[in-house]
């Protein structure tokens, strides 16, 4: 095992562990808007309808903010066992960025999130609609912080690197870098369109089994009208962030394209198999000039390859080639889904069809798997740099073996996949017991005064 690259499976280590840790945040982001939008509906019709679907959820997001904390930490402690020159070198910028999330987000995450979860009956109503507002807050002050710190890593400013450690400068030119703004956008919008699919799938499921069709068809109905707002903007979003990544980080961007070489009137490589070695692109499929007009909005744009750094300051540009298309392949795929949803809802008034809600249930792990995509295309798009262009990974690895980084590896997957089996069994368990096993206890002051139901009168049965 003395062979083994320790710096290549430390970074494995994080990419899974960090591909494991984002599943969590991005659903807790999304539950938490939604749960805020639920009782505020309550609140303001007094119809218990929404309060039953409230706690409904709020026992997904419970689960899922539990397996996301415990996650959250090891990456922290993975700073220290893996990259621990890391901290020494950056860790006057980096180290008061993550206590802004724990002093601002953490905190108030964990502070309401008890009052929020079993508060109902001890405190009234407009100070636990409060709770659950901060929580909500919480985790976007959470993504915002983080995203932050890694931006900062990406398109480094506001600080300069003295005597082998950075130093501070202009706190918001770092908080604010050039990256941040649109891949804070980026992620919420990920996170909030992923959950949304998530909402229709589970309502579609339970919509299907016909124990409860108004609880299905009303959280249905808003996942995708949501989905259908939110699909456009991400994607809008996405370009914007790329244009961003053209800027500060061109040779991520060939690589994300597939360009070996700088020219004009650059293709749009639409699929190919990259081959480093020959330093071009087999099987490609190509549109012409499109490339150009994406990155430079006109057709003889000149667009940066590859060529223009050495090989060495290249990222691994298979991995991030391939993982750019399966996040662009399935945002554009649950762009289709929600537009068409969408449409069969405002043209059919007698239900949806069946194979479209099952079509919605198998559409589930699709915004988290263009997430994940999505950040491997970040991360590893930035390598060999920890911070970009200043920084190489290879000089902030832990003076570890390979054979114990193997070893931690290996110990990580299979934990891991002991605690995902437990989570999905548990989720899996909630969703099978329906709204009908969602019985919520009477808020503090006794029952909201009688309203309308929503859509009609339809009755709630189960």
């Amino acid at each position: 095992m003395g062979s083994l690259d320790p710096v290549l499976l430390s970074r494995m280590q994080m990419a899974f562990t960090l591909s494991f840790h984002i599943l969590f945040p991005t659903l807790t982001i999304g539950l938490a808007v939604f749960l805020a939008i639920l009782e505020g509906l309550w609140l303001k019709t007094g119809d218990e309808f929404y309060r039953r679907h409230y706690h409904f959820w709020v026992k997904l997001f419970a689960l899922t903010f539990g397996v996301g904390v415990v996650s959250g930490v090891v990456l922290s402690y993975e700073f220290g066992t893996n990259f621990g020159r890391f901290s020494a070198i950056a860790g006057s910028v980096v180290g008061p960025l993550m206590s802004y999330e724990v002093l601002t987000a953490f905190f108030m995450e964990s502070g309401f999130l008890g009052i929020m979860l079993f508060g109902w009956n001890r405190v009234g109503k407009k100070l636990h609609f409060t709770a659950t507002l901060l929580v909500a807050a919480g985790t976007v002050f959470s993504a915002f912080w983080i995203l932050s710190a890694n931006s900062w890593m990406q398109t480094p400013a506001g600080a300069v690197l003295r005597d082998g450690v950075f130093q501070p400068q202009d706190w918001w030119q770092i908080v604010f870098n050039p990256s941040f703004p649109y891949r804070l956008a980026h992620m919420l919008l990920a996170a909030l369109l992923s959950s949304s699919v998530f909402v229709a799938g589970i309502s579609a499921w339970l919509w299907k089994a016909g124990s409860n069709p108004r609880f299905g068809r009303f959280s249905f109905r808003f996942a995708i009208v949501a989905a259908a707002i939110l699909a456009p903007l991400q994607i809008l979003a996405g370009d914007q962030q790329g244009l961003v990544a053209e800027k500060y980080q061109p040779i991520k961007v060939a690589a994300i394209e597939g360009r070996w070489e700088t020219e004009a009137h650059a293709p749009l490589v639409l699929f190919a198999w990259p081959d480093s070695d020959a330093r071009r692109n087999l099987y490609s499929i190509e549109i012409p000039e499109a490339g150009s007009l994406i990155i430079k909005h006109h057709a003889d744009g000149v667009v940066t390859g590859l060529d223009s750094a050495p090989p060495q300051d290249w990222p691994t540009v298979p991995i991030v080639f391939f993982a750019f298309r399966i996040m662009v392949g399935l945002g554009l795929l649950m762009l289709a889904y929600a537009w068409l949803g969408a449409w069969l809802l405002r043209s059919r008034q007698d239900g949806m069809p069946q194979w479209f809600l099952s079509a919605a249930v198998w559409m589930v792990p699709a915004g988290f798997i263009a997430t994940v995509a999505g950040w491997w295309v970040a991360e590893t798009g930035r390598q060999p740099w920890v911070v970009y262009g200043l920084l190489r990974t290879a000089d902030v690895a832990t003076e570890v073996t390979g054979g114990q980084v193997l070893w931690s590896l290996l110990t990580f997957i299979g934990v891991y996949a002991l605690v995902m089996s437990a989570y999905l069994y548990y989720m899996i368990k909630v969703i099978r017991s329906g709204p009908a096993a969602a019985r919520p206890p009477e808020p503090a002051g006794g029952k909201s005064a009688p309203a309308k139901p929503a859509f009609g009168g339809v009755e709630d049965k189960g």
